[in-house]
């Protein structure tokens, strides 16, 4: 007995383990099967019940879609049993006749050419983004981001331009100091402290009008001009132009100020292309948009701008402020805990409500304003959970550089956290695509508001329009959907490259 205590004896083997077997390797396919299906009894139950399984899903799906279906056909009767002589699957013809509705809604047909466009433009503009090694990166996100949607909206909408910089800052603080001053004629009337209030806030609407007057004086003078447009652009260009170069110093000013030309250059063509000063094209009102026109719209904008609003709202809710923090806590989880339906009818109905003056937006971007705070409230909880996962020293020890605040999370910490919580993500958008078929409740038709419009059509009612026009929509989100899942397990796998075993 030492003075550690006991000692447990160690059991020494005093022969060599005999050796095993070599595993039997059997290359090909049978290798395969008796491998990795028939290798112990459980495996081969379970894939006698997955052949099963497929063999009473897979089997009749195909035979429906594929062997018993009509492909050519001119109506309703084409697609019928007794006419056919064999139990009729899917109707295509049915689809091919509304394909027309399912990807464009009610748009004007001689101005689908726009649609078509828009398409191409943003697949263009898409697919070296997606690409690793595509060149000009930043240059194609700031096309992409910043460009495109102004130009889509011009080409899918409609419409011209009425001025720029100066006659838009002209309208927004007269705007501003006739709503000021309209409120504090309303509470000067009260009582006391209504009436303290609104002398207050009649001096503010006086200190506004007073402020807004060289540029309503100035938009004048350009909306009397025989080009008030382009004399507007060219203002608003040399005034831009000017500031980014003085702000960025002398030395280092001369890449911003070629970005900030060439970006006017942009505008400018754009302008004389789609005739903007002359009226533009034909305006499109958004209720007559529908189908994949629709969807696309709704995810794409509800997923490019709920990235920034769940960034904002993530770090707002770790900030040290408490007024920060209060906020984003009660946005996050007011947004999180009301149902998307509420939130459509919410943004559509009362959203005008809060908007001042006689200022009007559309039921389409209202339901924009809607998706985009609701999917920005849970993708910043998910941003939330990946900003956790970084570790404090490394905050630290950028601090201890040197480093301000704002590099500190946007060099170091807020790539690391956006590269942990890429599944969360993707997972959020692939829900918010599938979700925007809830717009048909606010009198938007998207892809399956369409489809279910012509299944109204008495000239395709048969007993299988029904089937064929849902299963040719689940295939649309299928491809879309999945396109993202692979997509985003590759762009994990390639920067989680240092975790690979």
């Amino acid at each position: 007995m030492s003075e550690l205590g006991s000692v447990t004896p160690v059991f020494v083997r005093g022969e060599m383990v005999p050796q095993r077997p070599p595993p039997v390797h059997t290359p090909g396919v049978l290798g395969l099967v008796r491998q990795r299906l028939l290798n112990s009894p459980t495996n081969i139950l379970l894939t006698i019940v997955g052949l099963l399984l497929l063999y009473f899903t897979v089997v009749p799906t195909v035979k429906f879609l594929l062997v018993d279906a009509v492909w050519s056909g001119s109506n309703r009767t084409d697609c019928l049993a007794d006419k056919a002589g064999h139990p009729v699957g899917a109707c295509w013809p049915f689809v091919q006749a509304k394909f027309s509705q399912f990807i464009y809604g009610f748009y004007p047909t001689p101005e689908r050419w726009r649609v078509d466009l828009v398409f191409a433009l943003g697949a263009l503009l898409l697919l070296p983004l997606l690409i690793p090694r595509a060149p000009a990166k930043t240059l194609n996100a700031g096309l992409f981001f910043i460009a495109f949607p102004v130009l889509a909206f011009f080409l899918l909408h409609g419409g011209g331009v009425q001025g720029f910089g100066v006659t838009w800052s002209a309208d927004l603080l007269s705007g501003v100091a006739d709503s000021v001053g309209r409120a504090g004629r309303k509470l000067a009337a009260g009582g006391a402290i209504g009436s303290v209030i609104g002398q207050v806030l009649l001096g503010l609407g006086t200190v506004l009008v007073w402020l807004s007057w060289p540029l309503v004086t100035l938009r004048d003078w350009i909306q009397a001009s025989s080009q008030p447009v382009w004399l507007d652009l060219l203002i608003t260009a040399v005034v831009v132009t000017a500031l980014v170069f003085v702000l960025t110093g002398v030395r280092n000013g001369w890449r911003a100020l070629a970005t900030t030309v060439g970006m006017f250059a942009g505008i400018a063509v754009m302008v004389a292309a789609l005739r903007l000063d002359r009226g533009g094209l034909p305006v499109v009102d958004t209720r007559m948009w529908g189908g994949l026109l629709v969807t696309l719209v709704v995810s794409v904008t509800g997923i490019v701008a709920s990235m920034p609003i769940g960034i904002a709202l993530a770090l707002g809710r770790r900030s040290t402020i408490p007024l920060i923090r209060i906020f984003s806590v009660a946005f996050i989880e007011f947004w999180r805990g009301v149902p998307l339906i509420t939130v459509m009818f919410f943004a559509t109905y009362m959203l005008p409500l809060f908007l001042p003056g006689n200022f009007t937006i559309d039921n389409l971007m209202r339901v924009l304003i809607g998706i985009a705070l609701f999917a920005g409230a849970y993708n910043a909880e998910v941003i939330r959970g990946g900003l956790n996962a970084i570790p404090r020293g490394q905050a630290e020890a950028a601090s201890a550089l040197g480093l301000s605040y704002w590099k500190i999370t946007g060099l170091i910490v807020l790539p690391q956290a956006l590269r942990h919580v890429i599944p969360g993500l993707v997972n959020s958008f692939i829900a918010l695509f599938k979700d925007t078929s809830l717009v048909s409740i606010v009198a938007l038709f998207d892809l399956l508001g369409q489809l279910r419009a012509a299944f109204a059509d008495p000239t395709w009612s048969t007993p299988t329009t029904l089937f064929t026009g849902f299963a040719f929509t689940g295939l649309i989100y299928f491809v879309f959907c999945f396109g993202m899942s692979r997509y985003s397990l590759s762009v994990e796998h390639r920067l989680n490259a240092h975790r690979r075993t």
